[in-house]
């Protein structure tokens, strides 16, 4: 975006310099052709004075000593004619009415007035300029002054005066794009930085804020404003996180208080049915028990930001399937490690890798079923350390993938059995605070692959 804006205020800046410097140039040409016209008709006003005398003599000697003095001193060549634009002395034998400015110019002055060349000395004209003044006395013609002046010198001295401009504009144009940078630069540095801010606000950062005192007016307020609205999201999920976490430590007080007395009063029941309630109510308890303890989990890996440590992906994995593997035979469930070939060390949030594999393999076993299959594999994948958790068991739909990382969600078929829905929400936030990505994706033939995805440590 800088260099779009920098680039506008560059077109801007070369149509000025357009409007100013080809006018002055065409200017400059035009006054140096003026300048050479005058001083040549000066010139052949002269000669026609001494050729007045001269051609009613017929005395042309002293006339051809004079111009050939002025061909010899300025280099410019001369030629008297008659009232019939004959020639009758020259500066030198190279000028020849044949050629047809000479001749066209005499034609004109021979009319009674003052003839000159019409056009422009440019810097890449070569034909040399041509005037002639009439020769008489009271509107009598009796001849013409004819000069041909050559324009090189003339054309190089507006080539350089040209060259000159040309190099002012060269360095107003450096300068006007030095300047135009740090123009825009001052313009868009709010804007970068606003930019940087929501994209740290939006990766969780709600410390994110950007500096309200740089850049215009406009950009100041628009600055102050996301500020205002940062620390507003910032306090109201605190304060959300803030009631579910003391929410949970409010109720785990009374809850304990009555899973107490539930087990107190078992100890006076001697009816099936109503030891089959007492049963039921304990496990209700310490279901809601759970659900506590995954609010906490929740808010904690919510709150705040994280230190990120070195962990050895591979390890950690084999520890998790060793710690699953008694949970997993006892519902027949096959559990199996698969040893990468070598170390991958990941970088994440303390504790996250062991927790979310925890969460994955959790689930792998409860809903896959007797007689399935969970693998977990850790690999070498993008540029990071990736770790999957394949079962065989009945899988999720793609909407119901879309939806297992809401919290409090739960698949229509696993209603009654075990657990709050959090177990992923949990997984997913410390992932996300670990720079990583939960992927939940169909395996074929059957069941579902998760994937946890870590940058690699240095």
């Amino acid at each position: 975006m800088r260099v779009r804006l920098g680039a506008v205020y560059l077109v801007l800046l070369l149509l000025v310099l357009a409007a100013l410097e080809v006018p002055l140039a065409m200017t400059i040409a035009g006054r140096d052709t003026q300048r050479l016209v005058a001083d040549r008709l000066a010139d052949a006003t002269r000669f026609a004075t001494l050729a007045e005398p001269a051609l009613r003599a017929s005395d042309t000697a002293e006339l051809a000593a004079e111009l050939t003095r002025y061909d010899d001193v300025y280099g410019v060549g001369a030629i008297v004619v008659d009232q019939d634009a004959h020639g009758v002395v020259a500066s030198h034998p190279g000028i020849r009415l044949a050629d047809a400015a000479v001749l066209r110019q005499a034609y004109r002055a021979l009319e009674g007035r003052e003839a000159s060349d019409d056009g422009t000395i440019w810097p890449w004209r070569t034909d040399p300029l041509v005037v002639a003044v009439p020769v008489g006395r009271g509107g009598e013609v009796i001849g013409a002054v004819v000069i041909v002046s050559p324009i090189r010198d003339n054309a190089n001295g507006v080539g350089t005066s040209w060259s000159i401009l040309a190099g002012g504009g060269l360095v107003v144009l450096f300068a006007g794009i030095v300047a135009a940078l740090a123009l825009a630069r001052w313009t868009l540095r709010p804007v970068a930085e606003l930019d940087a801010a929501a994209h740290e606000l939006a990766a969780g950062d709600y410390a994110a804020r950007v500096p309200a005192a740089d850049g215009p007016p406009e950009l100041r307020r628009l600055g102050s404003a996301f500020n205002e609205m940062a620390a507003t999201v910032a306090d109201s999920l605190e304060r959300q996180r803030a009631f579910v976490s003391h929410a949970s430590h409010q109720l785990r007080n009374p809850l304990t208080a009555l899973r107490l007395r539930v087990e107190d009063l078992g100890a006076d029941l001697t009816e099936p049915q109503a030891v089959e309630g007492h049963r039921l109510a304990l496990e209700e308890v310490e279901h809601l028990g759970g659900v506590l303890d995954s609010l906490l989990a929740l808010a904690r890996a919510e709150r705040g930001r994280f230190d990120l440590v070195d962990v050895d992906a591979g390890e950690t994995a084999w520890a998790r399937v060793v710690a699953w593997q008694p949970v997993a035979a006892k519902k027949a469930v096959t559990l199996r490690y698969v040893r990468p070939p070598r170390p991958l060390r990941a970088r994440a949030v303390r504790n996250a890798v062991d927790q979310a594999l925890d969460a994955l393999i959790d689930n792998a076993v409860k809903f896959s079923g007797p007689e399935t299959t969970v693998t977990v594999r850790p690999s070498a994948d993008d540029g990071g350390v990736a770790i999957h958790v394949v079962d065989t068991g009945p899988g999720l739909t793609e909407q119901q993938r879309e939806l297992a990382t809401v919290r409090f969600w739960r698949a229509p078929d696993a209603q009654n059995v075990d657990g709050s829905g959090l177990g992923l929400p949990i997984v997913a936030v410390l992932v996300d605070a670990s720079g990583g990505r939960l992927d939940l994706l169909p395996n074929t033939p059957a069941g579902l692959h998760a994937r946890l995805w870590f940058p690699a440590a240095p």
